[in-house]
């Protein structure tokens, strides 16, 4: 072969070499259909999409965070992505009672600890029903002290009023954001507390034995007692309800930790980023890392999160729509480091569902992921074991559960 003929066949076989980039062509594609939806629908403020009672609300992007230094690719834990098997177990579980006959009411029988929440919807009509108690002592009990209404925005857009944060870790508690109000409820006593607080309220989920509710900007912490009150820095949006017993998020390094002893986390953003929120004496700090996925195999990324993430020590699990391999905007559920943002798991739940079917509901005491499925499904998920089965069927509507 001439030399001028082996130039032009290695100029070609060049042109055709292009730089692997997964993660910024998911993040830049995340951008592009984002923008779409926002002008296919610019006139609201959140769209309510009621499948199975769960409503996803749609709301502008967030600015990027600020960029981070690079740092050492971090370790890959075995089976990183993992899928559903076609054919779910369902070994028996407490919470599988969610869908019995009610079989007493909250102020004849009040409950020592409730399990779960649940509004039933149907999923033909989208009418919803009285909020049901399961109890400790598996009766299903009817919420008959007191009947919160729908919750709505300033656009009148409506959702049904229980929400994955109503119920408190605990199990004692249940509160309810409505219009210029939040009800809680002592579910031992059946004692109803109605506490005035202005706004649109939809946003609700404990922080310890404090109450955080929000409107589509403001959030609040309240005291369930007394119903004192005070603003909060962090989006009721992406405010992760965070794990009391979990370690201290701080970086120890910091000589002004101390004064700023009120600590939260925000996950989302487009591109998706984790942000620690600490406040007290000395103002408001916020710093901001994006979430990386460099220990997922090439490909594999959350383009957007929805719902509520909820933490576990060290580790975040919040549902979103995902990116593996050459499918995008699946339905998925990830699990990532709070501190450095690096997300060790991603559960893949596929493409035909409802849109926002997969919102996660909590952690279990044994490690496990509690989330929706549909069709009106809840699974647990094993991370660190590949487990993935069934808890209940056709459990149509809202639930929340005293997990996190």
């Amino acid at each position: 072969m001439k030399e001028e003929e082996l130039t032009r066949l290695l100029t070609l076989a060049a042109e055709d070499v292009r730089p692997a980039q997964p993660a910024t062509a998911g993040w830049e594609r995340a951008r592009r259909v984002r923008r779409t939806r926002r002008a296919a629908g610019a006139g609201a403020l959140a769209v309510a999409l009621l499948a199975g009672g769960t409503a996803i609300a749609v709301r502008p992007a967030d600015p990027p965070p600020p960029a981070t230094s690079a740092t050492p690719s971090p370790t890959r834990h075995p089976a990183p992505v993992q899928t559903p098997p076609a054919e779910l177990s369902y070994p028996g579980d407490p919470l599988g009672r969610l869908g019995d006959p009610v079989a007493a009411t909250l102020s004849a029988k009040p409950v020592r600890r409730a399990l779960a929440l649940h509004q039933p919807v149907d999923p033909q009509t989208g009418a919803e029903g009285r909020i049901r108690v399961l109890g400790d002592d598996g009766i299903v009990r009817d919420l008959d002290v007191v009947t919160p209404a729908r919750t709505r925005d300033a656009e009148g857009n409506e959702a049904v009023p229980l929400k994955t944060g109503s119920l408190s870790r605990d199990g004692r508690t249940a509160a309810f954001a409505q219009t210029d109000e939040v009800i809680v409820v002592d579910l031992t006593t059946a004692a109803v507390r109605r506490f005035p607080l202005k706004g649109y309220l939809e946003h609700v989920l404990w922080s310890g034995d404090r109450l955080l509710v929000g409107d589509d900007a403001t959030t609040y912490e309240v005291d369930p007692r007394t119903g004192a009150a005070r603003k909060l820095p962090v989006s009721p949006w992406n405010v992760v309800t965070p794990d009391p017993a979990a370690p201290d998020l701080r970086d120890p390094a910091d000589p002004g930790r101390n004064d700023r002893p009120n600590v939260l986390l925000e996950l989302g953003g487009t591109p998706p980023s984790v942000t620690r929120i600490e406040w007290g004496g000395d103002g408001t700090h916020r710093s901001s890392g994006r979430v990386d996925f460099r220990a997922l195999p090439p490909g594999n990324l959350v383009e957007e999160f929805y719902g509520r993430g909820w933490q576990r020590g060290d580790m975040v699990a919040r549902a979103g729509w995902i990116t593996t391999g050459n499918m995008g905007w699946l339905e998925g559920v990830a699990v990532l480091n709070a501190r450095t943002g690096v997300v060790t798991h991603l559960l893949n739940l596929g493409r035909d569902r409802w849109k926002g079917c997969c919102e996660v509901l909590g952690w279990d005491r044994d490690g496990s992921v509690l989330l929706r499925h549909n069709p009106g499904g809840l699974l647990r998920w094993r991370p660190d074991t590949v487990e993935v089965t069934g808890v209940t069927r056709n459990l149509y509507g809202a639930v929340s559960l005293a997990a996190g």
